[in-house]
């Protein structure tokens, strides 16, 4: 779930970079874009994977 989240960040804040759109400080592209790479982030270390971290099988 964080990547997908990421994904759309991602497109979001190359939209708003490629229109040359003002917007005001928090919803910058490069806002955007860290806000995409720590969602990237906590997709690779498998943060809302669904797994469980013991192994436990039901």
């Amino acid at each position: 779930m964080p990547g997908i989240v990421a994904a759309v960040l991602f497109f979001t804040a190359f939209l708003v970079n490629a229109a040359g759109l003002a917007t005001n400080d928090v919803f910058s592209s490069t806002n955007l874009m860290l806000l995409g790479l720590g969602l990237t982030a906590l997709h690779v270390t498998g943060v809302g994977s669904g797994r469980m971290a013991r192994g436990r099988r039901h």
